[in-house]
């Protein structure tokens, strides 16, 4: 019997999770206030997290059939949780440094057009002269808000271009992460793979700052700190995933990826509110132009994976 959909539904809990999902760079800013690294910023996230994540196994485990995962599978699993997973979150995060909260959300959010060029380069799909207008939007897009953070909120243009840079190479990695996940999400089914490669991505974040910095220097952070990494833990990282999934039952995965597109307003109008973010007719228009190429670019491909994946 076909379980019955119920689109506005639907519609609503993707568009809390893109919401949910958009604070995280909101978070972040506010919790840098207290000067804390980012490795021990992860690592305060990633723990807080790892309880929701190992409960969401727990559950897939028991709704699916047994794993017939090889030593390849666990290898592949390992590297796209420390390489993809932790990788493109650290870059994520050092990079909001360094850039405003709006900003990193619409370099991030060209990730789909970033899967569209791996995936012509490494799995030699074609790409559409549509594909090449809408990925062009984007990126000029781009340019327009790294303008809009320069000349109208005085922001040091090195800083900028710096942060920038590591945001969207943070997009490249998570695109490339996407583009890996494809191959082993048929195998776990989507919430079990979500719920191993969080797991191996807190294990890393662990390591991580194990090596750079020490328990003592966790424990003897500002009490603000820890209610905004719990907070970043399940409004910007749980919920979102858990609600995106439910959404796209509802759904389908193209409606929506398209839905989520509200992602880099709500980033925008929030860190107006929080974060005294400054407005611009050039920073809205670089987000529209950007949100333009990426809608475009899923309508015209297979939608983003993104659907059924954590944020970074």
């Amino acid at each position: 019997m076909k379980h019955a959909t119920h689109p506005y539904y639907g519609a609503m809990l993707v568009l809390l999770s893109s919401i949910f999902a958009s604070s995280k760079a909101i978070m972040a800013k506010l919790a840098y206030v207290y000067h804390i690294d980012t490795a021990s910023l992860i690592a305060l996230r990633m723990a807080f997290a790892l309880p929701f994540f190992i409960g969401l196994g727990w559950w897939a485990m028991r709704q699916k059939s047994p794993l017939s995962m090889t030593a390849r599978d666990w290898f592949f699993l390992l590297i796209l949780a420390t390489a993809g997973g932790y990788g493109s979150m650290w870059l994520n995060f050092e990079g909001l440094h360094y850039v405003s909260a709006g900003l990193e959300r619409v370099i991030l959010f060209l990730y789909p057009t970033l899967v569209v060029v791996m995936g012509a380069v490494f799995l030699k799909h074609h790409i559409t002269r549509r594909e090449w207008l809408a990925m062009g939007t984007s990126y000029a897009g781009v340019i327009l808000v790294v303008w809009h953070d320069v000349e109208f909120a005085a922001l040091n243009a090195g800083d900028t271009l710096y942060g920038a840079g590591l945001v969207l190479l943070s997009a490249i990695v998570f695109a490339a992460y996407l583009l890996g996940s494809g191959q082993l999400i048929p195998k776990l089914g989507a919430s079990r793979f979500t719920a191993i490669v969080m797991s191996l991505t807190t294990l890393a974040s662990a390591c991580h700052f194990g090596v750079d910095a020490s328990f003592v220097t966790l424990t003897a952070l500002p009490q603000p700190v820890y209610m905004l990494a719990f907070l970043m833990a399940v409004i910007a990282t749980v919920l979102p995933t858990m609600l995106m999934n439910l959404g796209i039952h509802q759904l389908g995965s193209r409606k929506a990826s398209l839905i989520s597109a509200i992602g880099p307003v709500s980033t925008v109008v929030l860190a107006y509110v929080f974060l005294g973010e400054q407005l611009s007719w050039v920073q809205g228009a670089g987000t529209v132009l950007v949100m333009t190429g990426v809608i475009a670019v899923s309508l015209d491909t297979a939608p983003p994976a993104r659907a059924t994946e954590p944020e970074v």
